[in-house]
């Protein structure tokens, strides 16, 4: 179905102690917003809304003024760093009254803003959501682009779906964030809870850059620590692959006492401390692991009966404040 208004979009933007490339992307995004109007893609009333993570440097004051300096920049700030998937989750929510369609994207640059051109295009030829994929990592050093592959790899073979080589670059309709606003759940992991939601989706490719200023906030410590959380919290393979292990386990003892009880009737025992305290290790080993991720999902079912606010907005810019109001009001 072609769509032929010229939607409203937000372009979505969380930082994280941003100062030093933020004064050089926003003008960017600020660019690339003015000639999707130029062109007619887009509604006029469109805007960028940042959403400051409780950052400790002068991120929020860049955001301000930049707000001042502009109507089509916006911004609210968070009561305290919650996490990238939080800060974009906090941005969507704020964005999706206000808009026909979203466009999420790192305050980087690393991301080619010239792709939202066709993701715009897709949307208006039907579809709701539009992932922005890498077509290659040819930017990335060998250990990033191997741990890369290794992430998206271990996440679908545990049963996360997920678009290969997507991050969190992605065109969102309003009626797609209004349906995603009922999932619940205080453990988010974007990239595989956007596809449960469904609607008609298509992939839009690019070439990464590399970062402009600044530093990296996701090396590979936090890279594994979300692909966990991605897995804990949208599969239970984990618990599955523990409980065939023990099954296989247990049967390998049950042969172990079977051939022991054989050997103590035919008079050859031997004692044997050094192997019987390599299994007594290896088993203590399979059950510390297995009582580990067992307790990673307890802890999350924890987390999830407390039904704390998965982000608190504490500020918002003149701009962002005055569309609030408007909306509230209508």
């Amino acid at each position: 179905m072609e769509r032929k208004d010229k939607p409203k979009l937000y372009i979505v933007i969380p930082c994280y102690n941003e100062e030093a490339v933020l004064p050089i992307t926003a003008p960017l995004f600020l660019q690339k917003l003015e000639t999707l109007i130029a062109k007619e893609k887009i509604h006029t009333k469109s805007r960028i809304l940042f959403v400051n993570d409780g950052s400790k440097d002068k991120t929020w004051e860049i955001i301000c003024s930049l707000s001042r300096q502009s109507e089509f920049y916006t911004g609210i700030c968070l009561s305290r760093n919650r996490g990238h998937q939080n800060a974009l989750l906090a941005g969507l929510m704020e964005a999706k009254d206000l808009c026909d369609i979203t466009i999420s994207i790192d305050c980087d640059g690393q991301d080619d803003m010239n792709a939202m051109d066709q993701m715009v295009e897709e949307y208006l030829t039907g579809a709701e959501v539009v992932y922005g994929v890498r077509s290659s990592r040819k930017t990335d050093s060998f250990f990033k682009r191997t741990t890369a592959q290794m992430f998206y790899k271990l996440l679908n073979g545990m049963g996360v779906e997920t678009v290969y080589n997507h991050a969190d670059y992605r065109l969102i309709s309003a009626v797609v964030l209004h349906q995603f606003a009922n999932f619940k759940e205080v453990n988010i992991f974007l990239r595989g809870m956007v596809p449960l939601v469904g609607f008609k989706s298509t992939c839009v490719y690019y070439e990464r850059n590399v970062r402009l200023a600044g530093e990296s906030h996701y090396p590979l410590g936090k890279m594994l620590g979300l692909a966990f959380d991605g897995i804990t919290s949208l599969s239970v393979k984990p618990i599955r692959m523990i409980t065939g292990f023990g099954i296989f386990v247990a049967v390998i003892s049950m042969v172990g006492i079977l051939w022991s009880i054989i050997r103590a009737v035919m008079g050859n025992t031997v004692d044997g401390w050094a192997s019987l305290s390599s299994i007594l290790c290896f088993l203590g080993g399979v059950q510390m692991v297995s009582i580990g991720v067992i307790g990673e999902y307890i802890g999350k079912i924890y987390l999830e009966t407390k039904g704390r606010p998965r982000f608190i907005v504490s500020e918002r810019t003149e701009a962002a404040d005055e569309q609030k109001t408007d909306e509230e009001a209508i």
